[in-house]
């Protein structure tokens, strides 16, 4: 969601019902003429033109068959892991999002990138998308698109951003106290959503919530001052009265409703106020994330997906090519611009040419990365200070107890919900992380 998890609603298209899932299942799986190579993957507006433009360039060799999964990253994982443990052969490339590589390799259920496939996967790469695709220091996914959290505000209410998270709740306050939009919005619901806010705000802290190898919980003082600022932002009056029930979208919207003065939110939520509220797009402005501590600029928790290849594929050569194909620099540029998902490879950022370089630039028609991602500067550079998420095979069960644990977020006692998170992880750590 990309957060790299939820997909933003108006980017996405609707649920599939349950019926069609099953007749494309179904239909995926005939003994159809020709090679076919099944991509399970998010719904995500026109993707199915990168697969065409891949199926064309196989010229008949195989035909890519786009699976569509369910909108829900939860439901995702799970088809796939259900079907994967009962050694579906069907499936060929996966796309993961970027918290479940370990989980699936450790399981065995995807293959290690190697040779010039490797090569080819990993060039011109960004490092912290780079390493959501790692495990154990093999490459088991091909990078397709990352994300990145920014801190968007109005220059009408807040003319310079906030530097650091107590400058910013000191702002809140007065803006507040003056009778102006003053929240300070965020994903605040008892999901990934809160577990993303809360990795930042350790990693902006310098702590650790896992050790680096994953086995083992670490809670240090980063983690408890995490803990501590979440507990301090929202028990001060300045946070949206729905934060416990605050979703990406309903971010968005609070924001663009007028009802906060700063916004922590993916870059999805700029072309959304350009088609809702284009007459005030010139006063949406952004930052990168504030910092905890003065001296040390924040760490942002990134987000996509990683395309996988099957072990159980019987097609495995042909999906290896079909995979980097799918997120080469070409269809990466076009997913960004037609879907709003920042690319993983660096050299898209200052690439100015138009989809159609053969016409001239239209910001609806033939976008540019400089018309569709005026923050793309600001995008990059929270990249190359990254953070990701714990690299565990039992992230799924980590993100659950951390969401518990830490909802409702007033409610935070710093050292004893990190005692509490110290004890309830190390039991999730035990998990091993591939259950259903």
């Amino acid at each position: 969601m990309g957060m790299g998890r939820a997909r933003p609603k108006r980017r996405f298209t609707a649920a599939v019902s349950a019926a069609t899932v099953a007749a494309g299942l179904l239909s995926a799986c005939s003994s159809a003429q020709g090679l076919k190579i099944n991509l399970y993957y998010a719904p995500e507006d026109t993707f199915q033109s990168v697969v065409d433009n891949c199926n064309k360039q196989a010229a008949g060799r195989y035909e890519i068959v786009y699976n569509k999964l369910q909108r829900g990253a939860d439901d995702q994982r799970q088809q796939m892991v259900r079907r994967l443990a009962a050694g579906d052969k069907e499936m060929d490339i996966l796309g993961l999002d970027v918290t479940w590589v370990p989980e699936f390799a450790e399981a065995g259920w995807i293959d290690e990138w190697t040779g010039a496939n490797k090569a080819a996967a990993t060039a011109g790469v960004l490092p912290g998308p780079l390493e959501t695709a790692t495990w154990n220091g093999k490459l088991y996914g091909a990078t397709k698109n990352t994300n990145v959290q920014l801190l968007w505000y109005d220059d009408r209410i807040t003319p310079q951003p906030p530097a650091t998270w107590s400058d910013m709740i000191n702002e809140a306050k007065q803006l507040k106290a003056a009778g102006k939009p003053n929240a300070i919005l965020f994903t605040g619901a008892q999901y990934e959503g809160l577990v993303v806010v809360y990795n930042t705000l350790v990693a902006s802290a310098r702590g650790h919530i896992l050790s680096d190898d994953g086995k083992s919980v670490v809670m240090d003082a980063g983690a408890v001052q995490a803990l501590q600022i979440l507990k301090d932002v929202t028990s001060s009056g300045i946070t949206d009265p729905s934060l416990t029930n605050s979703k990406e979208d309903d971010v968005r919207q609070a924001f663009q409703r007028g009802n906060g003065a700063f916004e922590l939110n993916w870059p999805f939520v700029y072309a959304s106020y350009a088609e809702e509220d284009a007459a005030n797009l010139p006063h949406f402005k952004w930052a990168t994330y504030p910092a905890v501590n003065p001296a040390t600029p924040a760490k942002t928790t990134i987000g996509g997906y990683d395309l996988a290849v099957s072990s159980t594929s019987q097609h495995k050569p042909e999906a290896f090519e079909a995979a980097l194909c799918l997120r080469n620099r070409d269809n990466q540029k076009f997913s960004a611009l037609k879907d709003g998902v920042p690319p993983s490879i660096e050299s898209l950022y200052t690439d100015n040419t138009p989809l159609d370089p053969a016409k001239p630039v239209d910001a609806k028609n033939n976008p540019s990365m400089q018309t569709a991602y005026p923050m793309r500067d600001t995008i990059l550079a929270a990249l190359k200070n990254a953070a990701i998420r714990p690299l565990t095979p039992a992230y799924q069960s980590l993100s659950t107890v951390i969401s518990k644990v830490l909802s409702p977020p007033s409610k935070i006692d710093p050292q004893k919900t990190a005692d509490e998170l110290r004890s309830r992880l190390a039991d999730a750590l035990e998990s091993k992380g591939v259950i259903p």
